[in-house]
């Protein structure tokens, strides 16, 4: 599914985010904030369009974890901080970040972390009462379930690209970068403190993934009767 609809929200929801970093932060950050459109048939370009600090790129990869690498790529080559003073920040055109999303991911970058897993919560107004039964059991509050999501997902960029970066995979390629990650020993942190709102849909642009979870969510609390 293409995201036109959602993107707009998801735009005003980082660049707050990147305001938010400049006030809170006594240092100067450099931030590039790219877009990927891949494979699209919608009007997403057109909304990419009214943003003036936004790069955005086309391509036709029909695969996520090659989007978001080269996302990546086109990032740290607009930038010429160290490598290991670089943090890339992941998520999704269908999510909305909090204000304080890079803010707190810097922080933990700061206090030693090589890799964030942040949580995600859906858009409630999208689910079935089933589903959102599920959700919360499977999601108990106060506690950062360690789930991996590409929707709230930030790396140190020299580790991102000591492990290759993300494998060129249609699904999956968020949890699969975070296991490679663990395999060198890089310091992964799991929090919920900062959750990314991301659509409660149940088709997606590939078979599993985050729709998919959703689709199972049904199967898991029967409706009370």
């Amino acid at each position: 599914m293409d995201e036109a609809s959602l993107l707009e929200g998801c735009l005003d929801s980082v660049f707050d985010s990147v305001s938010e970093l400049r006030l809170a932060s006594p240092r100067h950050h450099a931030v590039s904030v790219v877009l990927v459109l891949d494979s699209c048939t919608d009007s997403s370009a057109l909304v990419a369009a009214k943003y003036d600090d936004l790069t955005t790129i086309t391509v036709n990869f029909a695969s996520v974890g090659e989007s978001r690498a080269e996302g990546i790529r086109v990032a740290l080559e607009s930038l010429h901080s160290p490598r290991s003073a670089t943090w890339i920040a992941n998520t999704d055109a269908d999510s909305r970040v909090p204000i304080d999303w890079l803010t707190r991911q810097v922080g933990l970058a700061d206090a030693g972390a090589d890799a964030l897993i942040g949580s995600v919560e859906p858009e409630w107004s999208d689910l079935t009462f089933t589903q959102a039964r599920a959700w919360e059991a499977s999601h108990p509050q106060g506690r950062a379930v360690g789930h991996v999501h590409g929707a709230n997902l930030g790396v140190r960029a020299s580790a991102y690209l000591r492990v290759g970066g993300f494998a060129p995979q249609r699904e999956h390629e968020d949890v699969d970068l975070v296991t490679r990650l663990r395999g060198i020993s890089a310091p992964v942190v799991s929090s919920d403190s900062f959750a990314v709102v991301t659509s409660g849909r149940t088709e997606g642009r590939t078979p599993g993934g985050y729709a998919g979870y959703m689709r199972l969510l049904d199967q898991l609390v029967e409706p009370a009767g």
